[in-house]
């Protein structure tokens, strides 16, 4: 009686014509009838294609005899488009995109009969999907909140049988109540309808429960669009909110994203200071304890912690508090030990939306206490969809099944446009206020999550919370651990280099009282974290969002860089040589990052040729010969036993050439062997045929290894995120041999070159085998080609387990290889970060990588998904050069035993060989004589994992030390370093000290992260 549909009567242009000529109604006579299709949707083509829709509406004296003056009127619509423009009698009054899709635009607020609108709309097409008018409609209204018309009416008994089913029968016998005689008659048929609502109301008790509202807006800070139009969009976004507070004064609004803040800050001092006021009374909550919202599959665990530590800094340096709750709603799953790094950082209350994306399962919980693998648990909640409006249908659905869920009442609702920013809008706040006088509506109250979040946990016994004791897999969006690889490379070498530089600028602080780049490294810092958007990392962003990105990934790479060498030439200028063993020996350091000790073998790139008749070998302290290969400018040795964080001094030495081993390209056989593997190359495909575990005397391989699976993968409507669920029924060709030839043949190393092409790509990949190494490296180069193709890494292996182990940050997981379950088939691809493993009983494979991160796994066998072809956002995304490196570890007894962990991190942070004559830092009169060997700092635990040595935030005296458990097994922590350092107290990851008694600081329970402070001297 007060809406009607508008769907049918559109005259449609599908061309780009100029707003002034398309806006005019005498145009529209010339343009075609609409058509709807079997969704009774107006689609047209995608590719960012045109279609301008045209109307003359006349404001008729009824609908269905019901008189309409006097009512206000809304033009009602809903597209899928990428951008919307709303014309009204040739005036330009709202715009919309793919996200703000769903509007109320109000036409007038009294209604005239015979008044006419000129309505057209322009609308542009997604480039990767058809665009749509879904739905378009006039709403008359009554113009007051306590007044009610038919339509108001209709959406009541629409929601009244979602809060009261049993009382349907009761409903449709009060609507036969109604008189339809009088509809011609205003005021009586309003009091029929009243009279409806007063017995309903003496019939049903009052709607159980409660609404509580917060606004939100998610904000992408770059995904459909690059980042310099999220600043706008955050402008425009925080005015409108406070804009809106004025006149709706009950409104609660929260915001995320410590890194946007610090922007408005420093750019729009104003809107900043606006912000705090209404922060100040308690309106505009801050939910940022991390810097952006991250990607928290696959960035390790010292990202994880510095997104918060940055974060919580800022909050509590510039709001005067720590923000209580993680809101990450929009981020494609979550670590296992996410609750544990949250909880250490200061954070009560977890919460995300994501789950319910999910395309296999549901997820069980609404609330749940979310517990890590060492015990920490977070109050965590699963909430309502983001990116809602005021819908009474949609809410009481929601917070019917809610109820149904958890036995709690109050569900907390998220009103406001989002993806691009919006927030809440007009519409939805008068809506909310329409409402709120409802008998049958819940109770609707503007809050803040902490209090929300604070009430439901304490509503219920904490022993009855149900726990989540697992990773928060989302079965969705599983290509996002492989697409635009070039950003998976550039995430795994910062945080290496961003390891060092800190390390090493600590100890040439304190060995040679060199400055600690403490505002150069934050900077790189968070120019990485800005760059674990969850947008940005896992591939999800158009073309110009990676110009953006990639410009800071090589500026922080560049300082990390610089800050290293700079630190490493200050630290080697400390070292006392010894005599040289020959008068034109050059002094050569291996420095060696990671706490243990470890052999490895190193290259050297020779700079200046050797004397006539010599070559250049390496020799130790004492000048004996140190085996040693030379493959042109590139000299190989073997480095053994070089201490933890700590380095050891050779020579470069000139000897006569046949008291050096070097190539021996003669030998064709396609084979590789050490002591520790026989591999064995299939001349004809290039596949591994054999890998012999010598010291197991066990072949690894069930058939050949290191097939390059290539798979078509398309279909999917969210190309970058998501790979195909039936890709393996869509296998291509396998990969043709152009060319395979031995690279280098010891004494040292073992290469082997081999050649594929595999569609338009050419796989360059070499086989390496050193000295001393159990683990068989294949270095690849390729020259990626192919669109929607995915190629994967397979080893059937000669091991079978029920289970995979895979890393994730500050830990492991372990996944079943045999799922039973519809959560378990769901894992089909799964997030790792440097290595799997499958071991049975007695031994196992380990497939390590260096900046890979998809892996899936069968009972025998072990993949790494190498490559995607996506084309929506990016048409070219992933085209080009890759390089990047994989590595079969075969090994007896379990992961644990074997020391995987450490082999992985080997293969990432390889052993540093630096020739001294090239580092130019003068030594410093009063800083440490180091002798030719040292050792800076040891955990003595095995399973101890070094995570950060840094100087502490706010005490330039002092230094921090993280480490982890990394084998499930509690660990006694005893320091031992050639300098005099001592560990002062435990901290959280805020570095402030936590209550731990002497005797205990140093005892580190299973999966435990455990910061220190320490200092020098002690």
């Amino acid at each position: 009686m007060t809406r009607s549909s508008l769907q049918n009567n559109w005259r449609s242009c599908p061309e780009n014509i100029p707003p002034e000529l398309a806006t005019k109604p005498e145009t529209w006579e010339n343009w075609e009838i609409a058509t709807t299709n079997h969704k009774n949707h107006i689609a047209w083509d995608k590719g960012r294609k045109v279609i301008w829709l045209g109307q003359n509406l006349i404001v008729p004296h009824h609908l269905q005899k019901y008189p309409l003056a006097g009512l206000s009127l809304r033009l009602c619509l809903t597209w899928w488009a990428e951008a919307a423009q709303i014309f009204v009698n040739g005036v330009l009054v709202q715009e919309g995109d793919l996200f703000d899709f769903n509007v109320r635009v109000l036409l007038s607020q009294t209604v005239i009969p015979g008044e006419t609108f000129a309505i057209a709309v322009k609308l542009i097409s997604p480039g990767h999907d058809a665009g749509a008018l879904v739905k378009s409609s006039l709403w008359y209204e009554t113009p007051e909140y306590g007044e009610i018309d038919p339509g108001f009416v209709a959406d009541e008994l629409e929601v009244l049988p979602i809060l009261h089913p049993q009382s349907e029968e009761i409903i449709q016998n009060a609507v036969t109540m109604i008189d339809w005689g009088v509809v011609s008659d205003r005021a009586a048929f309003e009091a029929t309808l009243q009279s409806l609502r007063q017995h309903l109301q003496t019939e049903i008790n009052p709607p159980p429960g409660k609404i509580h509202l917060l606004g939100h807006s998610h904000l992408d800070m770059a995904w459909l669009w690059p980042l310099s139009e999220t600043w706008t969009a955050a402008d425009r976004t925080f005015t409108s909110v406070l804009q809106l507070m004025q006149d709706f004064p009950e409104l609660t609004f929260c915001h995320t994203t410590a890194a946007l803040y610090e922007w408005v800050e420093t750019n729009l001092p104003e809107l900043f200071a606006a912000i705090k006021q209404r922060l100040n009374q308690g309106k505009w909550e801050i939910v940022a304890p991390l810097w952006i919202e991250p990607e928290l599959n696959i960035i390790d665990g010292e990202s994880i912690i510095r997104q918060i530590l940055y974060a919580q800094r800022y909050c509590r340096e510039k709001f005067n508090q720590l923000s209580p709750v993680a809101w990450v709603p929009d981020s494609f799953g979550f670590c296992w030990q996410l609750p544990q790094i949250l909880t250490q950082g200061g954070i009560q209350y977890f919460v995300t939306q994501k789950l319910r994306w999910n395309d296999t399962t549901k997820f069980p919980h609404g609330y749940f206490w979310w517990q890590s693998p060492d015990g920490s648990r977070i109050f965590s909640l699963m909430s309502a969809l983001i990116g809602e409006s005021i819908d009474p249908v949609k809410m009481a659905t929601n917070l019917s099944q809610w109820q149904a869920q958890t036995n709690n009442q109050d569900l907390l609702w998220l009103p406001g446009v989002g993806d691009k920013g919006g927030g809440p809008t007009r519409d939805m706040l008068e809506t909310a206020r329409r409402w709120q006088k409802s008998p049958f509506f819940p109770p609707m109250q503007f809050t803040t999550a902490a209090t929300y979040l604070q009430q439901l946990a304490s509503s219920t016994e904490p022993s009855q919370i149900p726990i989540w004791n697992d990773e928060l897999y989302l079965e969705f969006h599983r290509g996002c651990y492989t697409t635009h690889g070039e950003q998976k490379r550039y995430l795994r070498r910062c945080e290496t280099l961003l390891y060092q530089a800190e390390l090493y600028s600590s100890l040439a602080a304190i060995i040679a009282n060199q400055p600690y780049p403490q505002q150069e490294i934050e900077t790189a810092w968070k120019q990485v974290l800005f760059n674990e958007f969850h947008d940005i990392l896992p591939g999800s962003g158009i073309p110009e969002v990676y110009i953006d990105a990639n410009r800071d990934w090589e500026a922080a790479q560049q300082a990390a860089t610089h800050i290293y060498q700079g630190a490493i030439a200050a630290i080697a200028a400390q070292i006392s040589l010894p005599p040289p063993p020959q008068p034109d020996a050059k002094p050569i350091i291996v420095f060696n990052s990671l706490n243990w000790a470890r052999s490895e073998v190193v290259s050297l790139t020779l700079t200046t040729p050797a004397i006539p008749g010599n070559q250049w070998q390496i020799s130790d302290l004492q000048g004996q010969p140190v085996p040693s290969q030379t493959h042109g400018q590139i000299l190989r040795f073997h480095a053994t036993d070089i201490p933890s964080v700590g380095y050891r001094l050779y020579w470069l030495t000139s000897q006569k050439y046949d008291t050096i081993g070097g190539d021996n390209s003669s030998n064709k056989l396609p084979k590789l062997e050490n002591e520790f593997l026989r591999v064995i190359i299939d001349p004809e495909t290039g596949n591994l045929s054999s890998i012999f575990d010598k010291v197991n005397a066990k072949e690894i391989l069930s058939s050949p290894g290191n097939q390059l699976q290539a798979f078509e993968d398309k279909g999917q409507y969210w190309d970058a995120w998501n790979i195909d669920p039936n890709y393996t029924d869509h296998p291509l060709n396998p990969p043709l041999l152009k060319d395979i030839q031995p690279l280098e043949t010891g004494p040292v190393q073992w290469r082997w070159r081999i050649v594929r092409q595999l569609g338009a790509s050419e796989f360059c990949q070499d086989y390496i085998l050193s000295a001393g190494s159990p683990v068989l490296q294949i270095a690849s180069v390729v020259d990626w080609r192919e669109r929607h193709v995915l190629v994967k890494a397979a080893f059937p292996l000669n091991v079978e387990a029920d289970f995979a182990t895979y890393e994730m940050p500050c830990g492991a997981i372990s996944r079943t290889t045999k799922p039973e379950t519809p959560a378990e088939k769901a894992k089909w691809e799964v997030p790792a970060i440097r290595w799997a493993d499958i071991s049975d009983a007695n031994m196992g494979v380990s497939l390590l990588n260096n900046c890979k991160y998809g892996y899936d796994a069968q009972p025998h066998q072990l993949r790494l998904t190498l490559l995607r072809g996506a084309t929506w956002p990016d048409p070219e995304a992933d085209l080009g050069k890759h390089e990047f490196t994989y590595g079969v570890y075969p090994h007896g007894g379990s992961w644990q035993t074997a020391g995987v962990v450490r082999r992985g991190l080997e293969l990432n942070v390889p052993l540093d060989v630096w020739q001294m004559d090239n580092l130019s830092q003068p030594r410093s009169s009063g800083g440490l004589t180091l002798p030719p060997e040292g050792k800076f700092l040891d955990l003595s635990a095995e399973n101890l994992i070094l995570m950060a040595v840094k100087r502490a935030e706010d005490n330039p005296q002092s230094w921090i030390l993280r480490c982890y458990e990394c084998h499930g097994v509690g660990a006694q922590l005893q320091l031992q370093s050639d300098l005099e350092l001592g560990l002062l107290h435990r901290v959280d990851l805020l570095e402030e000290e936590i209550g731990v008694t002497d005797g205990e600081i140093s005892v580190i329970s299973p999966w435990q992260i455990a910061s220190f402070r320490f200092v020098f001297g002690l």
